[in-house]
C-alpha cells in the first residue's frame, strides 16, 4: 500500500458507515469518512451509537481487495475465512493509541475497547464479499475523546478526556490512527504467517481473558447465566471458553453476552 489515506471531514451524516457504503465505488482504499456528529450511530447488535457534537471520534475506514497483491494501492486478496483479522487490526490500532496516549485498554471481543470496566470505544465492521472472498470492508470507529458528560441510561461509559483530564484535536487523532492501522494492515494482513502473529497479539490484549468470569449463553431460547474462563478463539474468530465444569465451548458473537 504506497498510497496514504485520504479524510473527508463532515459536519453532520446519519452514520458514517452508511456514507461509506453509498459512495463506496468512487472511493479509494484507506479512504476515511469522518463525521463531528452522527444521527444514527449504529454499534453492534444493533445497538446506537451517540454523542456530543464535535467532542469524539467517528469514522469510517474503506478497505478494498485485490486478487493481485497491492495492485493499485489495493490490499491482497482475503478470504471471508479470514475476515476477523480486520476486526483484530481494527482494535489492536485503538488500544495502541489509547497507549501513545497513557490509557492502558483492552478488547471486549469482538470489537469494544474497555479501560477497565468502562467502554471508550465500539468499532462495527461491515464486509461485502465477492464469491469466496472480501470484496471491500468499511470498519466504523467511535472513540469517545473529549465528551465528559453521559446519557445516564448508559452503563459503562469513559473518555480519553475523563482518564487523562487533557482535550485533543480529533483531526490529530484520527491521523495518528490512520497510520498505526496502516501499519497493521501492511504488516499483518497477508496469509504468510501475519493472520497468526496477527492472532498472538489480539490475544494477549484481550479483556478478561484467563480470568473466571460470569457470561450469558444466548445458544438457546432462554438466556442460562454461567461461569468460563475465555482460553482464547477459534480459526474464524469465534470465542472459545472453559465452562466452571471444565467443558470448551465456542461461541459466535449473538450466542453470548458478558455480565460486567
Amino acid at each position: 500500500m504506497t498510497k496514504k489515506h485520504d479524510i473527508i471531514w463532515l459536519e453532520s451524516v446519519d452514520s458514517t458507515n452508511k456514507e461509506a457504503q453509498r459512495h463506496i465505488s468512487g472511493i479509494d482504499n484507506l479512504s476515511v469518512v469522518s463525521a463531528f456528529h452522527q444521527t444514527e450511530g449504529r454499534g453492534q447488535r444493533g445497538n446506537t451509537w451517540s454523542g456530543e457534537p464535535g467532542k469524539n471520534l467517528l469514522f469510517s475506514v474503506v478497505l478494498k481487495f485485490s486478487d493481485t497483491a497491492f495492485e493499485g494501492g489495493l490490499l491482497p486478496e482475503m478470504d471471508a475465512h479470514d475476515q476477523f483479522v480486520i476486526s483484530e487490526a481494527a482494535a489492536l490500532s485503538v488500544v495502541d493509541l489509547l497507549a501513545e496516549n497513557d490509557i492502558e485498554a483492552k478488547i471486549k471481543w469482538p470489537n469494544d475497547i474497555y479501560v477497565g470496566n468502562r467502554k471508550i470505544c465500539g468499532i462495527l465492521i461491515e464486509n461485502s464479499l465477492k464469491g469466496v472472498s472480501l470484496s471491500h470492508s468499511i470498519t466504523g470507529v467511535g472513540i469517545n475523546v473529549n465528551q465528559v458528560s453521559f446519557d445516564p441510561s448508559l452503563p459503562n461509559p469513559t473518555s480519553m478526556g475523563l482518564e487523562t483530564g487533557v482535550r485533543y484535536d480529533l483531526n490529530e487523532l484520527l491521523e495518528r490512527y490512520m497510520e498505526i492501522f496502516g501499519q497493521y494492515l501492511s504488516r499483518y494482513c497477508n496469509p504468510h504467517g501475519g493472520y497468526a502473529r496477527l492472532r498472538r497479539l489480539y490475544l494477549s490484549q484481550m479483556w478478561r481473558k484467563g480470568e473466571m468470569s460470569d457470561f450469558i449463553d444466548r445458544t438457546r431460547d432462554q438466556e442460562t447465566p454461567f461461569k468460563g474462563t475465555i482460553e482464547g478463539l477459534s480459526d474464524i474468530g469465534h470465542l472459545l471458553i472453559k465452562t466452571e465444569e471444565g467443558e470448551l465451548r465456542e461461541f459466535s458473537f449473538q450466542e453470548i453476552s458478558y455480565v460486567i
